[in-house]
């Protein structure tokens, strides 16, 4: 029985990856926003909505399907993401969400992102993108047709704030915000983020997701 429930969603998973990367490949749209409740309970029903700028056929779409199923565990399940090795390094970014990092990942991996976005609605947690950062841009995209962000240099403390400080000798050993302890301290960093678990009407690849609005205050 375990045997059949993990064939039945790989082959899901596989299926709505490839959804989305024929969407991609066929050039951005503008579909309707999904209603808060279908969107935050049933992500992966909406990846074929996602518009996106890239394409990449079969490539993308295996890579796409590996990093969903390697982080499926972790969709709805903050817990399991935790006892992985994932800690908070920010609370909620407008648009985007919570990060969790995982230290110990080193080099690109699209199954193991360094960081795990996290969307909450009251008590409960939803992936929504992962998320891999490098000290520079990549001199060949890791993701066909990826794009990039950036984080700038920061002072990371134990709760999740953080305060943007050009060299670690100026981080305070106490939140300014909080108070909580020091965790660690970043220079600038470019990042590729994936919505993978939950639709962004701006792209695979965008930085910010506006469907993320509603959970901006949750």
């Amino acid at each position: 029985m375990r045997r059949i429930i993990i064939v039945t969603l790989s082959a899901a998973l596989l299926m709505a990856t490839a959804w989305a990367v024929r969407g991609a490949a066929a050039g951005p749209t503008h579909p309707a926003a999904p209603s808060r409740a279908e969107a935050y309970e049933h992500p992966a029903d909406h990846m074929a909505a996602m518009s996106s700028t890239t394409s990449g056929g079969d490539l993308l779409t295996n890579q796409l399907a590996a990093a969903r199923l390697a982080t499926a565990r972790y969709a709805t399940n903050l817990h399991a993401a935790r006892a992985a090795g994932y800690q908070i390094i920010t609370r909620m970014m407008p648009d985007m969400g919570w990060h969790f990092l995982n230290p110990s990942i080193q080099g690109f991996d699209v199954r193991k992102p360094h960081i795990l976005v996290y969307e909450r609605h009251g008590r409960a947690w939803q992936l929504g993108a992962l998320e891999w950062v490098f000290p520079s841009k990549p001199a060949t995209p890791p993701l066909p047709g990826a794009t990039y962000g950036s984080f700038g240099a920061a002072c990371h403390y134990k709760d999740g704030t953080f305060t943007f400080t050009p060299s670690q000798d100026q981080c305070a050993k106490r939140s300014p915000q909080t108070g909580a302890r020091f965790n660690f301290w970043h220079p600038d960093l470019v990042t590729l983020h994936v919505w993978i678990w939950y639709p962004n009407p701006a792209g695979l690849y965008n930085s910010t997701n506006p469907w993320i609005s509603p959970f901006n205050h949750s």
